[in-house]
């Protein structure tokens, strides 16, 4: 019985290049495990982690899931390669088809393991990187159970039906073709519906893995729980040769199993958050300019301005007007006696009642300005008033005259030059200050002549 449309099937599965053969299970074995790897690797650059991780794990993972799932092929269909009639070596046959899902897992796994632990990087985010990359390596992989003719399912009359050519037809323990199936030559494609699952999974993980924010292992646990439920229903369709147990076959029983554990393990990891250890490579920061260096602003508007030297002229304004001063922050005294220059010797002042503190920075600042412009001392042609004399008892001074004694106050030079730092008081005639208004010339103790 064939139908009119169908799923025709490779004439051959095995090309010879020379001596050496090119088979087309391998390639597509081959071309899984690279997909796998490019995808892994641009998803664990996504989560931070170090260039060329997936690669290094790889080197290990890969040939401990091929041995792997050969195993448990072999241990799972024992019955194909022992025996009578049976010849052992074919067990090591692995060109000619039958690797195990479930052994290439774990045994990967191991690998997987024994990769993380030399590179310092957690095995679930690991995991969690490669679950859709697997995904896409068995639906790749499944392509080569097509061209083997092998692992298909129950017989089908319709348009998508796979046809098997009659040597890879299902046969009895004798090897002799089984008679149920001898003019039968269409059959459920399972390794189509297979690998398409597996497609499904692998774009299933990526979206949920971005829309939720899958850690922890949970993008992996969800990829075994999606996979075991569809090979669980494409299981059932095949009829090749299997164990049964209570009915069912034994990759049933597997897929049941795992699909529960899996889900068990999302539900406990529900809530698992925080950061995973994925090896990233350590960041180089820059050095710290500081203040001193003109580093940036703490508030994070620009860089911070920057205390001009002492002694330095400050930039014009608009308009050529003087800018307003700058509040100075407090400077700690050593650092401001090594940035003062040193003030011109000048004669001491007479000391005062009740002198300022000496140790002041920005009073000692000052008094260097002021030494610069000294105040000249008055004229002596002028000067026809006798210092000595008293006014009379009853007269009462004018507020608007200026007393004779035109002499600045003997230590009250320092503490004008301190209390405006920025300008010089001009003198006039006489030696008589402009800048002093006449209510307050008359203030005071009297002083000694400035000359």
């Amino acid at each position: 019985m064939q139908p009119v449309a169908f799923i025709p099937s490779p004439s051959q599965g095995v090309w010879h290049l020379g001596f050496v053969p090119i088979r087309a299970y391998a390639l597509m074995i081959i071309l899984g495990i690279v997909v796998a790897v490019w995808l892994g690797e641009r998803r664990w650059a996504a989560k931070g982690g170090a260039p060329g991780v997936i690669v290094d794990i790889a080197v290990w993972a890969v040939p401990f899931g091929l041995i792997g799932g050969r195993l448990y092929h072999v241990l799972t269909d024992y019955q194909r390669y022992f025996g009578e009639g049976r010849d052992p070596v074919d067990a090591l046959k692995i060109w000619e088809g039958g690797l195990g899902i479930w052994g290439a897992v774990l045994l990967g796994a191991v690998g997987a393991l024994i990769g993380c632990r030399r590179r310092g990087i957690s095995v679930a985010a690991l995991g969690d990187a490669v679950a859709p990359g697997i995904a896409l390596a068995q639906a790749i992989g499944r392509w080569g159970n097509y061209f083997n003719q092998e692992l298909y399912g129950r017989p089908l009359d319709t348009f998508w039906g796979l046809k098997i050519d009659q040597a890879h037809r299902p046969r009895l323990a004798d090897g002799s073709l089984d008679p149920r199936y001898a003019d039968i030559a269409t059959y459920h494609p399972t390794f189509l519906y297979e690998s398409l699952w597996c497609v499904g999974v692998a774009f299933l993980v990526l979206w949920a893995d971005r829309r939720f924010k899958l850690t922890h292992g949970r993008a992996f646990a969800l990829y075994v729980a999606a996979y075991t439920f569809g090979r669980f229903w494409v299981e059932l369709l095949r009829i090749d040769d299997a164990h049964h147990i209570l009915g069912m076959r034994l990759n049933d029983w597997t897929s049941l199993i795992v699909f529960l554990g899996a889900v068990g393990y999302l539900y406990w990891a529900r809530g698992k958050s925080g950061p995973e250890e994925v090896g990233a490579a350590p960041r180089t920061e820059p050095e710290a300019s500081g203040s001193a260096e003109g580093g940036d602003d703490p508030d994070g508007e620009g860089p911070a301005a920057s205390t001009p030297p002492a002694g330095s002229t400050p930039p014009e304004g608009k308009d050529g007007e003087a800018p307003e001063k700058p509040v100075a922050k407090p400077v700690p005294e050593e650092a401001a006696a090594e940035a003062a220059p040193a003030p011109a010797p000048v004669d001491a002042p007479e000391p005062v009642d009740d002198p300022e503190p000496a140790d002041d920075p920005e009073r000692e600042t000052a008094a260097a300005e002021a030494v610069t412009d000294p105040v000249p001392a008055p004229s002596t042609d002028t000067d026809t008033t006798d210092t000595g004399t008293t006014p009379d008892a009853g007269t009462k001074p004018d507020a608007g005259t200026t007393p004779d004694t035109a002499a600045e106050p003997a230590g009250t030079g320092a503490d004008t030059a301190a209390a405006d730092a920025d300008s010089t008081p001009e003198t006039g005639e006489n030696g008589v200050r402009d800048d002093v208004e006449p209510a307050e010339a008359g203030k005071g103790a009297p002083v000694k002549d400035g000359k």
